[in-house]
Order: C-alpha cells, then sequence, then structure tokens
C-alpha cells in the first residue's frame, strides 16, 4: 500500500515531491521520484511483499519501462510464473514488478489480467498509461494545470498543491494519452444462477474462503477489524482458520456499546488476539478535523462512520501493517434498513447502484482511515468473483420477505462459524453500533453553532443538514482551493430523519 503522485505533459519535479509529502502517511517507509523529458513519477512506499526490495518507480530490464503503483496484486504468482515462462527476468519478489513485464507482453490490456485494488501509472516509450481497480477500492485523481500538464495523485490533497481542477479517475478505467479514457469493467448483474439454496450457501461460501485466503497474502503482521456484526465477525472467522497461530482484532466504541459487547464474544469464541479502545465524545469531538482531513469527504453518513474507522485503524496500526474488513457485504447481500421500504424487484437494481458508488462513500472511508495511520485494509467481500456471483443471487435470499430478515444467504453461511446471537444479530451501521452517531448528532444539534456562520453556509446545497453544514465548513478550512467538490460521494442507505 502506498501513495503515487506524477505528471505527463511538462510537470515539475518539485511540486511532485510536494505533493508526495502531503501524502506522507500513505507510504512512511521510503521515497522514489523518476524524472524524464516530459513524465515525473513519485511513490511514497508502504512495505507489504518483499521489505527489502521493490522501491518505487520500479522499472524493467533495460529502463525503459518505469511504474508507480498503490495496491495488490493478488494473482502476482500466477502471473508471475507465466511470465517467466515466455522470458522476463525479475529483480525483486514483489507484485509491483509483475505489472512492468505484464505491460511489456500486453501492453495496455494488461489490466485484464489482474486480479486485486490497484491504482497505477506507466511510462514507456509507447507512452503513458494510468489504471484504477473494478470497484475503485484503491483511490486516483486527476487533474491539469494552467499549461495543461495532466497531474495525478492518490489523494486530492496531494493535486490541490498544483490545481483546484480535482477530479475522480473512475473505477474500472484505464487512460492512455492517444486514447484517452476507456472502461474496462463492469459488474455482471444480467444472470440469475439457477440452483437450490443449499448449494448457493455452499458456493457463497467456498468464494469468501478463497478471497479471504487471497487477502492473507503479507510478509508483515496482519489482522482483522471485529465489530462483533455479522460481516466482520465472518471475516474473522474465515480468517481465523487460515492463519496459524495469533491472529489480533481490534474493536472500539464508547463504553457500553454494542459493537464492544459482541466484539468481544466473537473474539473469545474464535480465540483472537483481541484489542479494545474504549473513547468519549470529547475523543470524537477532537478528532472530527482530522478526520475530514484525512477522509476528504463532508458527506455525513460517511463522516459518521469514519470517525470509529480511524480510532480502529489507530489502534490496529500499534500490532499490525495489513487488516481485513467486512465492506462490501451490505451493499452486495442487501443488509441496510431502508432496502426493506422497496419493492422486492428492485432490490438488486438498487445494490447495483450501491455497490457501485463505493468507491467514493465507505471504500473511500477504509482506504483514507487506514492510510491515514499507515496500515493497509483489504475487503474480502469486493473479491470481483463474489461481486459477479452476489448479482447472480435473486433478490429473495437477500433480503427474505418470508424470514424477515436481511442478508439472509449471508447469515446462512455464517452459522456454520458463529454464535447465534452474532449470526441473527440485527444490523447496525459502524457508527450506530459504536455509539459515535448519538454523540455527532447531539453535538450538531446543540454545541456545533460555534462552526457555521450564515455566510459560511452558502453554497451547502439545498435541504443541506446541520451536520453536512458542519462538516462541509471543516472541509472548506482544509482545502479552501477546491472549486468544484463533486467528487464527494453521497451515502443513499440513509433513513429519512437519521441525519438531521
Amino acid at each position: 500500500m502506498c501513495g503515487i503522485a506524477g505528471g505527463f505533459g511538462k510537470p515539475d519535479a518539485e511540486k511532485i515531491n510536494t505533493m508526495l509529502r502531503m501524502m506522507e502517511k500513505r507510504g512512511p517507509d521510503d521515497r522514489g521520484i523518476y524524472t524524464s523529458h516530459d513524465v515525473v513519477l513519485g511513490h511514497n512506499r508502504l512495505t507489504i511483499i518483499d521489505l527489502n526490495a521493490g522501491s518505487q518507480p520500479l522499472f524493467n530490464e533495460d529502463g525503459t519501462i518505469s511504474l508507480v503503483f498503490n495496491g495488490e496484486i493478488y494473482n502476482y504468482r500466477q502471473l508471475r510464473k507465466w511470465l517467466k515462462n515466455k522470458g522476463h527476468v525479475f529483480k525483486t519478489d514483489t507484485d509491483s514488478e509483475v505489472l512492468l513485464h505484464l505491460y511489456e507482453e500486453l501492453g495496455p490490456d494488461m489490466v485484464y489480467k489482474l486480479d486485486g485494488m490497484f491504482a497505477f501509472a506507466i511510462y514507456s516509450r509507447d507512452g503513458f498509461l494510468m489504471a484504477r481497480d473494478p470497484l475503485g477500492i484503491k483511490p486516483l485523481y486527476y487533474g491539469k494545470d494552467s499549461e495543461g500538464t495532466l497531474y495525478f495523485a492518490s489523494e486530492i490533497k496531494g493535486l490541490l498543491q498544483i490545481t483546484g481542477d480535482v477530479k475522480e479517475f473512475p473505477n474500472g478505467h484505464l487512460y492512455t494519452d492517444k486514447e484517452g479514457f476507456r472502461r474496462y469493467f463492469r459488474i455482471d448483474s444480467g444472470k440469475e444462477i439457477s440452483a437450490d439454496e443449499e448449494t448457493l450457501i455452499e458456493k457463497l461460501e467456498e468464494k469468501l474462503s478463497k478471497a479471504v485466503q487471497k487477502r492473507l497474502m503479507a510478509d508483515v503482521p496482519l489482522g482483522v477489524f471485529l465489530s462483533g456484526g455479522l460481516d466482520s465477525s465472518l471475516i474473522a472467522a474465515i480468517a481465523r482458520k487460515y492463519v496459524d497461530g495469533q491472529l489480533h482484532s481490534f474493536a472500539v466504541g464508547i463504553k457500553g456499546s454494542e459493537d464492544l459487547y459482541y466484539s468481544r464474544m466473537v473474539a473469545e469464541h474464535l480465540g483472537t488476539t483481541h484489542h479494545v479502545f474504549e473513547y468519549t465524545k470529547e475523543d470524537v469531538i477532537e478528532a472530527l478535523p482530522k478526520v475530514i482531513y484525512y477522509l476528504e469527504s463532508f458527506d455525513p453518513a460517511l463522516v459518521r462512520s469514519a470517525i470509529p474507522t480511524y480510532f480502529v485503524s489507530r489502534l490496529a496500526s500499534k500490532y499490525v501493517k495489513v487488516v481485513l474488513s467486512g465492506e462490501g457485504a451490505d451493499e452486495l447481500f442487501a443488509g441496510y434498513e431502508y432496502l426493506k421500504r422497496r419493492d422486492i424487484k428492485d432490490i438488486n437494481e438498487e445494490l447495483l447502484r450501491l455497490t457501485n458508488a463505493l468507491h467514493n462513500t465507505n471504500l473511500q472511508r477504509v482506504d483514507r482511515m487506514t492510510m491515514a495511520n499507515s496500515i493497509e485494509g483489504r475487503v474480502p467481500f469486493l473479491d470481483v468473483e463474489i461481486v459477479n456471483f452476489a448479482f447472480s443471487i435473486k433478490e429473495e435470499l437477500k433480503l427474505s420477505p418470508t424470514k424477515h430478515t436481511e442478508k439472509w444467504i449471508l447469515r446462512k453461511v455464517a452459522e456454520k462459524y458463529l454464535p447465534r446471537q452474532v449470526v441473527w444479530r440485527k444490523k447496525e451501521k459502524f457508527a450506530h453500533g459504536t455509539g459515535t452517531s448519538r454523540i455527532l448528532a447531539s453535538w450538531a444539534k446543540n454545541e456545533a453553532s460555534a462552526y457555521v456562520t450564515e455566510g459560511e453556509t452558502h453554497g451547502a446545497g439545498a435541504g443541506s443538514c446541520k451536520e453536512e453544514q458542519v462538516y462541509r465548513k471543516i472541509f472548506k478550512r482544509h482545502f479552501p482551493k477546491v472549486k468544484d467538490a463533486s467528487f464527494v460521494g453521497k451515502t443513499r442507505s440513509v433513513l429519512p430523519g437519521e441525519i438531521s
């Protein structure tokens, strides 16, 4: 996991250095920069694989192709073997180097071979290539300066050193200087599997097990976020099956919160080495400006859940460099309360909207809060094979009208791994289960007036709530150069009156 930055056209190397400094927490272990006549590539490295090699930018055998890369390629060993058989010579054991040789073989079409989360840029005699993973797990932004030079960075705070014209690089796309943007991935949502319930449950368990196993790949300590909810508990349980020895788990919340109670129950059941941080209202309010700075969003639902994610990431950073998280299950298997108010025939269509929006909502939250604490977050539920499989399952097995519960098929998988109280626990959003929502709702209503003046709420958007006005003000303090905030995602899964 890393931070990347660069420019193509007439880039200024010192500006790239400044961008990298703004994103230092994404990669505190190493920094590298490459300058040519029309490109500058920069990289902050967090070492996860091959700790003693793999500094970036990386180069191919004759130095004609250069790369900066952020992410993990889970099938890199298979790709490496295939490339070696074609005569390629490797000088590191990193997944990053696979991209260079794959580009030599396939050019931009290399993206179709990749299984992982990634954002990268490659420069060669043939031109310039950028790409982002199918769901946008890893961030990437771009913009042009007044001379038309294209700059890119992992976070907007980096790009804003160059230009206020910041755009989000679309997930599931690649870009070349010759053809512009090209979409290479769409969720396969048109096929429904004809199989009995037991077969589908078994297939889902098999795919989840494979997805978790892939994401245990690391040469550094690894752990799991464990809120005690269905999603994180199931990921932890499957990881426990494949991790020999100690497995660290992490939970946070206010004293007496539901998440702390259930997370302890699951940790004891699985035998994890469990770590807990209890925070207070004062901790939440003190962390708020810092969290919005790292999050790069003012969406109220996202900010609410980012606070506990920041605290649990900070806790985890004391023990591990990689964590598995349960993000994506609610979007794939109908976990949100508001979905119960929709026609069952419309559920998969709405889930598709939610999943396609993850790149600047919950995935952004996990990336920014983990990276703010210099650890890597991995999301097994969002393995592409699971995503496509989930959209082949009929709605009735997700939000069951006869069984009166959400995520029914996922709960049936979990019955094999977890206590019944956890398997059938009512869904609670992370911010609710930790107690953070209550703190922020009360604070915004009664104590936040000092943050907002009439002039500063101008442009907040018609109907924007008090919380959003406060968060937007903090956002603008951090990022006054932002011209267009359309890259800020809007959470869909909010009940009427949930945030005021």
